[in-house]
């Protein structure tokens, strides 16, 4: 930024009618906050202080990228006349909390009410909430229109529900948005659900075109420098930052995943290969969550390629499942749930986090190069998150909160109400079966089907005994033996329980010693 926008940035001393706080995953011009804003009595607050950097050690990418994409849209601010009053990571007066800064923005501005959109974490809304109370000055918090379920909407829906499966949802919102549907009300080409045609293998190293990357102009560089300098204990590398941190290079990318990736991204969305983190995955997880991108045009951009011809019907399918099935599922099942879903731990797990999940340092293939791609990029597509780093953890029987924090710190797209769903519920199974209604667990058999991985590994996928036993393998095992009285009764468990009643109490017991031999060597308990 130029000397006279950081000028401007700093806001002014005059009173403002309405102070309205924009945090870093809020950057959309339409946001409510701006319906009824008048450039001449209103004033913006954004915010960046390094608690949010370090309530969970966040990776300096995902630092990086909140923190450039702040100061761009501070910029689009000032260009359309409003106010705005900036706190930069390495201002002298920055008290590092967002409620030290809004007290310090109501003491110099004296506002007449408070706004904020509804953020995106129960420990944020928590602070809102206080502020009416400790600065005494009304505090209007607004709902978040960018998601296409409202949460009363979800809870009504959630309501008389034994269980909440997120097909069903899926296909009430889809119904509502009259999309991929026939002019009868029937899924475009007979189905809802075309996930069986997408859990295809690579079968040699694969051709996929490179994403997007956008070249960091100078307020990025300088926020790279930033981080580097104010936060330098931050975990992750910075040196290939690649995020879109404008609306402009938002919209860029998601035409160059409709055109480039999109025709492919459904068979193989479920695959992996060694040192190919993107593959055909859309890349646009960010650019959502900070508000860069609307889920509205994501669906109309892919639903308009495959009515075009360009893009087959499971690709985009199971592209606009995920915006608009599983992420406002996830949302929903975020606040219905309280803030103290955070907290549970279904399966009394208590393991440490290993070491390697900081240092990529592993014999394993996989985990070395999913771990290797999350401390590079800050990067990982759903199945590295969920079958092979979340799933190491669960069957390794590290406690949920410590993989939980370090998803919502590790990943540049990470905001509490998409990461802790998705990791305590799905990868832990730590929600009692909220979220999925079986754990997904699995041994080295399943990474060895859909990737490269185990080629050349030290371990054997198939061996559960031994010095070349795969880690996962034996811990998948173990982890069944562990659970065996919790699982009886889940349905969908019986048929791999039977094969655990199948072992003589000698191999289980053998299995058993061998888990723990490796728990004690990754560290996730003591000898």
């Amino acid at each position: 930024m130029s000397s006279a926008r950081s000028k401007k940035l700093d806001g002014g001393a005059d009173s403002v009618r309405t102070l309205a706080i924009v945090l870093g995953d809020q950057l959309t011009h339409t946001s409510p906050i701006f319906d009824d804003f008048d450039n001449s009595r209103d004033a913006v607050l954004m915010m960046e202080v390094s608690a949010e950097s370090t309530h969970v050690p966040s990776h300096r990418q995902r630092t990086a990228l909140f923190l450039s994409a702040m100061r761009h849209f501070a910029v689009e601010l000032m260009e359309r006349g409003r106010r705005v009053r900036y706190t930069r990571l390495d201002d002298e007066d920055n008290t590092h909390t967002f409620t030290g800064e809004v007290r310090r923005a109501a003491a110099a501005l004296k506002p007449q009410r408070l706004a904020i959109v509804h953020p995106g974490e129960w420990r944020v809304l928590e602070m809102a909430r206080s502020w009416e109370d400790a600065l005494d000055v009304p505090v209007d918090i607004l709902p978040d229109t960018h998601f296409l379920c409202p949460l009363e909407e979800f809870d009504d829906w959630a309501a008389d529900r034994r269980t909440m499966v997120m097909e069903h949802f899926y296909r009430r919102i889809r119904r509502g948005m009259n999309v991929l549907l026939t002019k009868d009300g029937k899924p475009v080409g007979g189905e809802w659900n075309y996930d069986k045609l997408n859990r295809k293998a690579f079968r040699s190293a694969p051709a996929t075109p490179p994403p997007y990357t956008p070249r960091p102009d100078d307020i990025t560089k300088r926020v790279m420098q930033m981080v580097e300098s104010h936060l330098p204990d931050l975990p992750g590398r910075l040196d290939d930052f690649r995020w879109p941190v404008t609306r402009a290079e938002a919209l860029r990318a998601l035409d160059d995943f409709i055109e480039r990736r999109l025709p492919d991204f459904g068979d193989h969305q479920d695959a992996m290969w060694t040192g190919a983190p993107w593959l055909n995955h859309s890349l646009l997880s960010t650019s959502l969550n900070l508000k860069l991108l609307d889920p509205r045009e994501c669906v109309e951009k892919a639903i308009a390629a495959h009515e075009a011809g360009r893009a087959p019907l499971n690709s985009v399918e199971g592209f606009v499942r995920q915006i608009i099935g599983w992420r406002e599922f996830i949302r929903g099942v975020y606040w219905r749930e309280g803030p103290e879903y955070a907290r549970r731990n279904a399966l009394d797990q208590h393991g440490a986090l290993p070491k390697m999940y900081w240092t990529g340092d592993t014999p394993m293939n996989c985990m070395r190069d999913c771990i290797g791609s999350v401390l590079q990029h800050g990067y990982g597509h759903h199945i590295q998150r969920l079958m092979v780093t979340g799933n190491f953890a669960l069957i390794a029987g590290v406690h949920p909160r410590a993989v939980s924090d370090w998803y919502l710190g590790m990943y540049v797209d990470a905001v509490d109400w998409v990461t802790l769903p998705n990791t305590l519920g799905m990868a832990m199974h730590a929600d009692g079966a909220v979220v999925g209604t079986k754990p997904y667990a699995s041994g080295g058999r399943y990474i060895d089907r859909m990737s490269n991985y185990c080629a050349g590994c030290r371990y054997d996928p198939t061996r559960r005994d031994g010095d070349a036993a795969c880690p996962f393998t034996v811990f998948y095992w173990d982890f069944l033996i562990r659970n065996r009285t919790r699982f009886a009764k889940n349905t969908r468990m019986s048929m791999i329980l039977k094969n655990v009643d199948r072992m003589s109490e000698t191999e289980q017991r053998a299995l058993r010693d061998k888990a723990r031999s490796l728990r004690i060597e990754f560290g996730v308990e003591q000898s």
